[in-house]
């Protein structure tokens, strides 16, 4: 009787276990009768990485016409997308200088000194919300990082240096349609208007630019650029990092308190612990300063690799420009910039370019004033001022993102 019920049972296992081998072969052919097209595996590579940012966008159907559609429709965003000493104010001052431009300088300013001593990366979300906010023409985003101030065009960082803010019919200090540099002091006496005439102001201009320094990469720009309502639009400005780096000491205590907040940012990365003890040799300053600039290049290397792999709306709307073409061929790069921008073009606004690159030397007691320079004293002070020590060490740290720009490393061929 035993015997039986172990027959049974073995009879049992055994037909169980072809069934079960029997459905992957069932399912196979189910799939290959209604011809499901089959797609490569892929290893989870930096291209299914940043995919992410867009998966959703793209898989809206017509995401991309939609994009399109509002770029042709609707006025024009932009954000200049720079780090410290790269040149970005003078990249900045072009389209301040447009009458159909609506510039501002550094806004996220008022984030980073209000939330002192908040890391980098924690404040990339605050950053990236006030962006959405002026975009819309709506600054009482202000009001959050104002304390007790009132909230008025003296409020707005860099405002001197404002165009709009210094030219009818806000004040009389300067005309809007003449290309020329603000005069401070002139601008200094302007009255003080309340934030929404200068919202009312925003409204009126085609093209809105943001010039800023405090994104760390571009992935925080993505949703932006996704958005129908901001359709945004990047302008990357890159220098030669031995330039950054000798123009970063140069102005290194101006610069050791950001420095600090982009080196807190990696703080929990073991790669970045060492950056956050201060070289003896050095002093901390200088230290700090120098330390940043490996998360620089880290930061480009990561900007570089996600527009290689992002698909060709954003690609469409990035426009790439290296600082030492800016300067050495000023016409040409204006005229891709404004082109980008879909603004036209002047002969007093060619003149203005020209003229800013042309200049007397390069060496200014004040570091971050806008003003007329020599390009090529600019472009290579960093052979004259810095060590070979320094220069081998920013050449190791950066040297996949000098490659990928087109920097050659020093012992070769030096023109950028």
């Amino acid at each position: 009787m035993k015997r039986r019920l172990h027959k049974k049972y073995l009879v049992l296992i055994l037909a169980y276990s072809g069934l079960l081998l029997l459905i992957p072969y069932v399912l196979d052919y189910r799939d290959k009768s209604v011809q499901i097209p089959q797609q490569q595996p892929r290893c989870p590579d930096m291209e299914n990485t940043v995919a992410q940012l867009w998966d959703n966008g793209d898989n809206r159907g017509n995401g991309s016409t939609e994009r399109a559609a509002n770029r042709s429709q609707t006025r024009i965003h932009i954000y200049l997308h720079a780090t410290w000493r790269t040149g970005s104010s003078f990249l900045g001052e072009l389209f301040n200088q447009h009458p159909d431009v609506f510039y501002l300088y550094e806004p996220m300013w008022h984030i980073w000194q209000a939330l002192y001593p908040g890391d980098a990366g924690s404040l990339q979300g605050a950053v990236r919300d006030m962006m959405n906010a002026l975009y819309r023409c709506d600054f009482s985003v202000l009001r959050l990082y104002a304390g007790s101030q009132n909230l008025t065009t003296a409020f707005i960082f860099g405002w001197k240096m404002n165009k709009v803010i210094c030219s009818e019919p806000l004040c009389d200090a300067h005309r809007r349609h003449e290309v020329g540099l603000v005069k401070e002091d002139r601008c200094a006496k302007c009255p003080k208007r309340d934030i929404r005439e200068l919202e009312r102001e925003c409204k009126k201009y085609p093209v809105m630019v943001i010039k800023g320094v405090r994104v760390l990469d571009l992935s925080t720009l993505v949703p932006l650029m996704r958005d129908p309502a901001i359709n945004l639009q990047v302008v990357q400005l890159f220098r030669d990092p031995r330039a950054v780096h000798n123009s970063r000491l140069k102005s290194k205590q101006a610069l050791v308190k950001e420095s600090i907040q982009v080196l807190r940012s990696k703080k929990h990365t073991d790669k970045y612990k060492r950056l956050l003890v201060p070289n003896n040799r050095v002093n901390r300053a200088e230290s700090y300063v120098s330390s940043a600039m490996e998360l620089i290049c880290d930061n480009w290397l990561g900007d570089l690799m996600l527009v290689a792999n992002a698909p060709p709306w954003l690609r469409r709307n990035h426009l790439r420009v290296r600082y030492e073409d800016l300067v050495l061929r000023p016409m040409e790069e204006l005229q891709r910039l404004l082109r980008f921008a879909n603004l036209s073009s002047s002969p007093a606004l060619d003149a203005f370019a020209l003229n800013m690159t042309h200049g007397q030397g390069y060496s200014s007691d004040r570091p971050f004033l806008i003003s007329s320079r020599d390009a090529k004293e600019a472009i290579y002070a960093w052979r004259e001022r810095l060590s070979v020590d320094q220069i081998h060490q920013v050449e190791a740290y950066c040297s996949e993102v000098m490659r990928r720009l087109g920097y050659e490393q020093s012992g070769k061929d030096r023109t950028p």
